[in-house]
């Protein structure tokens, strides 16, 4: 399955937030620095879809608010 999610970085708290059929909102609590708000965001998105984590691949768009995400 593949979604697209914006992505808003330094947010007071961690949640998603479905927008459409394949399109969601993620705020996440962690920076945009190194990778940590990328590892932030595979982390909630594996809870939220309950697959490992080694099941979702950011496919496009590492460096900015825009993500495609690969889910299995």
């Amino acid at each position: 399955m593949r979604i697209y999610i914006k992505v808003s970085p330094k947010s007071s708290k961690n949640e998603i937030i479905k927008v459409s059929e394949g399109e969601y909102k993620v705020k996440l609590t962690a920076p945009p620095v190194d990778g940590k708000a990328n590892e932030a965001l595979i982390k909630l998105l594996s809870q939220h879809f309950k697959v490992s984590k080694s099941m979702i691949n950011i496919v496009g768009g590492k460096t900015t608010k825009i993500k495609m995400v690969d889910i299995g």
